[in-house]
């Protein structure tokens, strides 16, 4: 299960109802929440299991779900 703390609802709560929309409406956004909580939930094993990864790998996972984030972010607000 995905982090409260990453959930994307929770990032964006102003786009709650456009989110839950988009990701049934929208292929391409729906592939990138898809992702987005792939990436969330591989960094939460990571950190939890304390699992023998590089601090450069464990960085550049989060460097990618902030981009993922980034663009979500942008593709909300483009409407």
């Amino acid at each position: 299960m995905t982090s409260e703390q990453h959930v994307l609802v929770r990032e964006f709560p102003e786009y709650r109802d456009t989110i839950e929309a988009r990701k049934s409406n929208d292929l391409r956004f729906h592939d990138r929440v898809t992702e987005y909580d792939d990436l969330t939930r591989e960094i939460e094993r990571i950190e939890a299991q304390g699992a023998p990864v590089t601090d450069e790998y464990l960085e550049g996972l989060k460097k990618k779900r902030l981009h993922l984030k980034d663009e979500l972010y942008d593709m909300l607000q483009r409407q």
